[in-house]
């Protein structure tokens, strides 16, 4: 995960069938993910979305080591 990456832990999913999911954007504040996904909601009003916070988990080689 690159630095860029991680400095943005608001994700937008898009909820598909079949218990499937698709990250549609990322963002570094939570307003910013939250106009966003209004927008979405215009622009596609049958699909399904949520807003998660995904904080980068230390790398699971300490979990395994420990």
């Amino acid at each position: 995960m690159t630095y860029k990456d991680r400095l943005s832990p608001w994700c937008i999913v898009r909820h598909l069938p079949q218990a499937q999911s698709r990250v549609v954007a990322c963002s570094r504040r939570r307003n910013d993910a939250e106009e966003h996904l209004r927008v979405l909601r215009k622009m596609t009003p049958t699909a399904d979305y949520s807003i998660i916070f995904d904080p980068m988990m230390e790398s699971t080689d300490n979990m395994v080591n420990t």
